[in-house]
């Protein structure tokens, strides 16, 4: 499975979503690689972060030709995670074209939900030569106890792209976590984060 995590609009929670979804492939034995597109290398960053043994392996590719190199870079490995870039790019459209199915992360906010457009028209075109490809939205950072994780459910659906019922909340656990290199089930094993993750990824898994 090559699960690639995009959204054009920077800020949105594509690494923490990215790093911790691997994190859970991993923890059920699977053999992982995360693939960091985004020049800003911040999953590299946060593998740079960890004290402890590596859970998964972690390279940096921010080139156009991610969908060219991933079958040689994705050898040995069940599944492999794309953080991609922040902007609509060429780097965009490789991870498109390498992925079998795009998470679009976004935020309860009308601006992430303009922004998501973008990237569904990279999506669209993709389906061209790709007629299997997936993609699905996550809302993250949903602030608990709100309508508004509603409100942008009903935005997302003009898109005609599933969003998955799985949310994942706002939460200091994740920050915290990736400060120092770790998952969240590593901080909090068997905790609300974990079940969060854990739920975006069994759903994930239900489209393919």
């Amino acid at each position: 499975m090559i699960i690639g995590a995009l959204n054009q609009k920077g800020g949105v929670g594509k690494t923490t979503t990215s790093i911790n979804i691997a994190a859970a492939l991993a923890a059920q034995g699977r053999r992982v690689l995360l693939i960091d597109v985004d020049p800003q290398g911040s999953s590299l960053d946060w593998a740079a972060a960890r004290k402890d043994k590596p859970l998964f392996s972690v390279v940096g590719l921010p080139r156009a030709s991610v969908h060219r190199e991933i079958e040689n870079l994705g050898q040995g490995y069940d599944d492999i995670v794309i953080d991609g870039p922040p902007r609509v790019t060429e780097l965009a459209r490789s991870c498109i074209m390498a992925s079998d199915i795009i998470l679009i992360p976004v935020q309860p906010s009308p601006f992430d939900v303009w922004a998501s457009e973008e990237v569904i028209k990279l999506y669209q075109e993709a389906l061209v030569y790709k007629d299997k490809l997936k993609c699905v939205f996550v809302i993250n950072r949903k602030i608990a106890n709100t309508a508004i994780g509603r409100d942008v459910r009903e935005a997302l659906a003009t898109y005609e792209v599933p969003v998955l019922e799985s949310t994942i909340t706002q939460r200091v656990i994740y920050a915290e976590a990736a400060a120092a290199g770790l998952a969240v089930y590593e901080v909090d094993p068997g905790g609300s984060a974990e079940q969060e993750i854990n739920a975006v990824l069994n759903e994930l898994k239900g489209y393919l």
